[in-house]
């Protein structure tokens, strides 16, 4: 039987590889070498150091309180969505949205924009490169709603067949979920150029930003998207959070999902009333 050997032993590290304090430990009585960062990346020190630090000097809970601890608080969220903005080069910061990662932001499309918009005989666009993360919740919705799911394979290259696309794309689709990068063979999609014919059909588009984030420049309003979505834990970044953005226009129309905490404005008995978005997600 396999046991794994005391984490608390370590074995030197040179140069760069001291970033990432897991990388010290031995596995097997080797150093260890990690090679899943499609699945999950380890975290640099400076990320672990930054987690303890607001533990130990700001923790409180954000836009709930005017003492010291609470302000500090809300003023270091508001800046990590200024930092999201900036790193995909969206419009405002507002377009921004808090999630638990990547699937938790296409169900949150799935289920306020797709329920609110989509009837019978809607379609509903995606890829056979698809993480089950971007068919599931779609499946979901189509149940819900009676909207139909189209499927665009792949070439034997293990790339998207466009003219497939473009056969598949009329004026029933609604909605095109498609993966920037594949998170089984690395294909890369031409996004931008894919978003320009959905639109052309007058359907929103969605980008499962999971895999690119780590390895391209993300820019979504040259992408042209409506919706792009990303987890932390593939970017260097804690397990359990990420982001969704979504341009300005669609996310004020959008009805919320889940109900409580910091997504009201008032509650009543009688009724509540919600925060504008991002908030109100």
């Amino acid at each position: 039987m396999n046991t794994l050997p005391d984490s608390n032993n370590t074995l030197p590290l040179q140069g760069r590889a001291v970033d990432f304090p897991i990388l010290s430990r031995p596995v097997h009585g080797h150093r260890l070498v990690y090679l899943d960062n499609g699945a999950t990346t380890q975290k640099p020190a400076a990320v672990i150091e930054a987690e303890q630090r607001f533990y130990r000097e700001s923790n409180a809970n954000i836009h709930r309180g005017v003492h010291s601890l609470s302000q500090q608080a809300t003023a270091l969220h508001d800046a990590a969505r200024a930092s999201v903005q900036h790193f995909l080069n969206a419009a405002h910061a507002e377009e921004i949205v808090f999630t638990r990662g990547t699937t938790e932001a296409i169900n949150l499309v799935a289920q306020s924009w797709g329920r609110s918009q989509l009837r019978t005989g809607d379609e509903i666009l995606i890829t056979t490169l698809e993480h089950h993360s971007n068919i599931v919740p779609w499946q979901l919705l189509c149940g819900q709603t009676g909207a139909v799911l189209k499927i665009v394979p792949i070439s034997n290259a293990g790339e998207l067949d466009t003219s497939a696309f473009d056969e598949r794309l009329n004026e029933r689709t609604r909605l095109v979920a498609l993966t920037h990068v594949s998170n089984a063979i690395g294909s890369v999609n031409p996004v931008a150029e894919l978003t320009a014919r959905a639109h052309t059909v007058g359907a929103c588009v969605l980008v499962d930003g999971a895999q690119a984030v780590a390895h391209l420049k993300v820019d979504v309003q040259a992408i042209g998207c409506d919706f792009y979505a990303f987890s932390g834990h593939k970017l260097y970044g804690p397990t359990g959070i990420g982001a969704l953005y979504g341009r300005a226009s669609l996310l004020q129309k959008m009805p919320p999902w889940q109900g409580g905490g910091d997504m009201i404005r008032s509650v009543a008995f009688e009724g509540s009333t919600f925060a504008a978005p991002p908030p109100a997600f």
